[in-house]
C-alpha cells in the first residue's frame, strides 16, 4: 500500500511545459496578426481599382508573419522539456 508521501510526490505527466505553451501562444499571435494584416483593401465601388490591395504590408509582411508564426509553432511542439 502506498504511503501518503509517495502519493504527494507523484506528479501528473504532461507533454508540454511552460516554455512550450509560451512559444505556442506567441506563434498563434504571429499567425493572427499576419492574417489581420492581410485583410481589407477592397474597393467600395467595383468600377474603381484600389491600389491598396498590392501594398507591401499585404503582399510581403503579412505572409512572412504567418510563416514565422508556423515556424514558432513547429518549435513549440518539438522543443524538449528542460528538467
Amino acid at each position: 500500500m502506498k504511503t501518503s508521501s509517495e502519493a504527494k510526490t507523484k506528479r501528473p505527466i504532461t507533454i508540454f511545459r511552460k516554455e512550450n505553451y509560451i512559444l505556442f501562444f506567441t506563434g498563434l499571435a504571429f499567425i493572427f496578426i499576419g492574417f489581420v494584416l492581410m485583410t481589407g483593401g477592397g474597393s467600395e465601388d467595383p468600377a474603381v481599382f484600389n491600389e491598396e490591395i498590392f501594398s507591401t504590408t499585404r503582399i510581403t509582411v503579412a505572409p512572412l508573419l504567418v510563416l514565422l508564426g508556423f515556424t514558432i509553432e513547429f518549435f513549440a511542439i518539438m522543443k524538449k522539456p528542460t528538467e
